[in-house]
């Protein structure tokens, strides 16, 4: 996949960083802080109301930041997760945080509780300060924030959480392989998961990704494999909760056997696409 669909992609699976079902009216013009698209989140009619409310990551990715910013900037205890090609969210001001730098997290996993912490003297009422970025160059690099695939009504809108309502996989064999990789054949395991064989064209990698479909969330046995032709078989085997993978290996030229298993279904491919 070229690295312009990974971001589009990234940008259009974002979810509401709140549990499912909940409203929260967000509102971008009311704070003289901010530069550009950043959104302050409340629900409640008071000023602390929503104080130690759960907050939840909008995207699957790895969290690069989790501590208090001190007097650096106003954030306060900040999260700040990386879901690949580019793209960053931020959740600030928060009362508490779930998670630690370098940790995976999955949409709709739950990264701190909503708060009013920032830096010395800086008195603010309990709310969450959300904001995405792609790339670098701050506060240029502020992108209008997108939920279920619809961009914010900027400056004000009232939305309701489709976060992790229903059985979707968060994941993509895309997002799992990474940036550069394209779906070239893919075999359906049951009703339990699909395993995919992708390529990238500029390392001339080979990446294998098995996406579950039933049970997630919940530790099932998944696996995926990679077999290039010559070489030994690569597996990453085991009990997952969305998915097995990514399995990579240079196989420009070469033929490769591929394969995967979810639940009680397996697939193993002969060797082929031999380019």
């Amino acid at each position: 996949m070229a690295e312009q669909s990974v971001t589009v992609l990234a940008s259009t699976n974002f979810q509401l960083p709140f549990p499912c079902g909940q409203a929260w009216a967000g509102n971008s013009s009311g704070s003289s802080a901010h530069r550009a698209y950043e959104i302050d989140f409340n629900r409640g009619g008071t000023a602390d109301a929503d104080l130690g409310d759960t907050v939840v990551a909008a995207a699957a990715g790895t969290v690069v930041i989790s501590s208090h910013q001190g007097s650096t900037n106003g954030y306060g205890n900040l999260v700040k997760i990386d879901h690949g090609g580019g793209w960053t969210s931020f959740y600030a001001h928060l009362n508490s945080r779930s998670v630690s730098a370098g940790a995976k997290v999955s949409q709709g996993q739950k990264v701190g509780t909503v708060g009013k912490t920032s830096k010395p003297g800086n008195n603010i009422s309990a709310h969450l300060h959300y904001e995405v970025r792609q790339g670098e160059g701050y506060p240029g690099n502020i992108r209008k924030a997108v939920f279920n695939g619809s961009t914010f009504g900027y400056p004000t809108q009232t939305l309701t959480s489709k976060n992790k309502c229903g059985g979707t996989n968060p994941h993509t064999a895309q997002s799992v392989c990474g940036s550069g990789y394209t779906v070239i054949d893919s075999a359906a395991l049951g009703t339990a998961g699909t395993v995919y064989l992708l390529y990238n064209n500029a390392n001339g990698n080979n990446c294998v990704a098995t996406i579950k479909k039933s049970s997630l969330g919940t530790a099932t046995a998944t696996a995926a494999y990679l077999e290039v032709q010559g070489k030994t078989r690569v597996t990453d085997s085991g009990s997952f909760t969305y998915y097995a993978g990514p399995v990579r290996a240079a196989a420009a030229g070469k033929c490769v056997k591929w394969g995967g298993k979810a639940g009680s279904s397996a697939y193993n491919s002969p060797f082929e696409h031999c380019g």
